[in-house]
């Protein structure tokens, strides 16, 4: 079964299912992992009953889709059937499994390795044995025109441009009827990139000129790096279940791998028939040699295209976190009887995460934010900035949480794709009572933490932000006590994993700030960076971590309206 999966974060790509049971979710220890940071750690399951193959929820936060509609139970899924986990999705392009290509047994053709073809090439110039005055016109005429070919692809061209004028050097050189030239891909399968064919003179797209080739010889040149010429097909009885090539009238194929050292990059294979040309081991010998330069220059070429692609990323990534880290408070608001401290660490230097604490109604109320939006890098921080901009109005109009959270979700709903959406915690404390009014949008549960040893943990009140139109969410009320720590975060920190892939959880969270909870708060959040670093075993983060951090300091009075001033910093 062939599947194309769509991750909400990264490129997609095809993978194929020939197992009985194949678990979908965001943990490593699934079996197709995806990166998805609103995605269950095992979200889901594709299993074969029979001949049927099924797929399962397994429990997860947001549930799954088949064809548009949640599935409650195990459901069997057809051809063209679309799964949608979170914001990834999995299509069916091939129930019936991986149909094997006609395999011929090859023994009218020419095997050889081509490291060999090499040498013996090398050794007929350079031997001790006496050439010809013929022979050696012959040699040098064939090394010019290698030398003709190297100085072709010496200049600095895209990849596609050089495997366009390979192909076009060999039919100088070989003049068949139809050239194609395999890649291995990054899942280790080879896909032909490039064609070319003689009617046209020009290179066709990758999808025409089709050479009817077997499983067998593709094994033989691209992974054994084999060197082969098909004599004359049509005159070998092995040939004769291979109808695609006999009816094609193809008769002789010449096929070199492209040898990167002892690694294979794929194969050139031109192809004509007997009637045209007629291939033998001189063209083979030209195309081996050919087909060397060729894949160290695509080799370098690959190498420069990766260096100019990851330098790019990184000025964007750049760009994007100076954006980001603009949105975020330079300084957090000083507020009599209360300490404030948030701090936020990115994990692929732009952050999805989002904080703020800010002063209304004259200093008489402190909001809290914290939010997690879909995905990471330049489109997380895009989002987060639209986020931003579309909270400040009812934030600054007084509205409450539960308010907020029903405007903000209408308005990104309407400006942004389904797959994206965003979780948050917002909070509204009253400095005057030092009463805190509530909403959770799908994020994980804050942590109140009283003095007397208790901790509270405050679920949510609604779905996430910007996931369907309407949504509307409620809000919760409570009061904090002298010496009352609120710590809100997001999954980055709960979810981090240890080398064994266990999660760092509430508990890790609790064990690491409950002892402390007197302490400056700065010093808390950089013990929670310690032991989070301590239990990952320093592994680079899988997602982005904030904290927030609001205490109402011991002996202290509610603070009367118009004392939340401008000061502290933020991490």
């Amino acid at each position: 079964m062939k599947l194309y999966v769509e991750p909400a974060d990264g490129p997609a790509f095809h993978r194929t299912f020939d197992t009985d049971s194949m678990v979908i979710g965001r943990a490593s220890t699934s079996d197709l992992a995806l990166a998805d940071p609103f995605l269950s750690r095992h979200h889901a399951r594709l299993f074969r009953a029979g001949a049927t193959v099924l797929v399962e929820d397994l429990g997860s936060r947001n549930g799954t889709e088949l064809n548009g509609v949640p599935i409650r139970k195990p459901t069997a899924v057809n051809p063209g059937d679309v799964i949608k986990v979170s914001g990834s999705t999995i299509s069916f392009e091939d129930l019936g499994g991986n149909q094997p290509a006609t395999t011929v047994d090859f023994g009218a053709t020419i095997f050889r390795p081509a490291s060999e073809v090499l040498r013996e090439v090398e050794s007929e110039v350079t031997g001790d044995r006496a050439l010809s005055e013929a022979d050696l016109r012959h040699y040098a005429a064939r090394l010019r025109r290698i030398n003709e070919v190297h100085e072709a692809l010496g200049r600095s061209i895209s990849q596609d441009e050089l495997l366009s004028l390979i192909l076009k050097r060999a039919f100088e050189e070989l003049r068949p009827e139809q050239g194609v030239i395999f890649l291995r891909q990054s899942g280790g399968e080879f896909e032909r990139v490039a064609s070319r064919s003689e009617r046209d003179a020009v290179d066709e797209d990758p999808d025409g000129g089709e050479i009817p080739l077997s499983r067998a010889l593709i094994e033989e040149v691209c992974e054994k790096g084999m060197a082969a010429i098909v004599v004359d097909a049509a005159t070998d009885e092995r040939f004769s279940e291979a109808q695609s090539i006999i009816m094609s009238g193809l008769r002789s194929i010449v096929a070199a791998p492209l040898l990167d050292g002892s690694e294979s990059l794929g194969m050139i294979v031109l192809s004509s028939k007997v009637a045209v040309r007629e291939f033998r081991e001189e063209d083979l010998e030209f195309l081996v040699s050919m087909a060397s330069i060729a894949a160290l220059k695509i080799r370098n070429v690959a190498l420069t295209e990766d260096a100019v692609a990851r330098r790019k990323l990184e000025e964007d990534l750049a760009l994007a976190r100076r954006i980001q880290v603009s949105l975020l408070p330079s300084s957090l608001p000083d507020v009599g009887g209360w300490d404030l401290e948030a701090r936020n660490l990115p994990s692929r230097g732009v952050s999805g995460d989002y904080y703020q604490i800010i002063p209304r109604r004259d200093g008489a109320e402190l909001v809290l934010v914290v939010s997690d939006v879909s995905g990471k890098g330049i489109p997380a921080s895009l989002l987060t900035a639209s986020l931003e901009a579309l909270s400040a109005g009812p934030i600054e109009d007084g509205s409450s949480p539960a308010e907020i959270c029903t405007v903000l979700s209408r308005r990104l709903f309407r400006r942004s794709p389904p797959e994206k959406y965003a979780t948050a915690f917002i909070a509204v404390v009253d400095l005057a009572t030092s009463a805190v009014t509530y909403a959770n949008a799908g994020h994980n549960p804050a942590l109140l933490l009283r003095t007397d040893g208790s901790a509270i943990e405050l679920g949510p009140t609604g779905m996430p932000i910007g996931l369907v139109d309407g949504a509307e969410y409620q809000q919760e009320h409570l009061e904090l006590a002298a010496g009352d720590l609120l710590l809100i975060y997001t999954d980055g920190v709960s979810e981090a994993e240890s080398p064994g892939g266990e999660e760092f959880g509430v508990e890790g969270i609790l064990a690491s700030v409950a002892p402390r909870r007197d302490e400056p708060l700065d010093d808390i959040l950089e013990r929670l960076r310690t032991d989070l670093t301590r239990f990952t075993a320093n592994l680079p983060a899988h997602d982005d971590r904030t904290v927030l951090l609001a205490r109402r300091a011991r002996g202290s009075e509610p603070t009367p309206a118009g004392d939340a001033d401008a000061g502290g910093t933020a991490s």
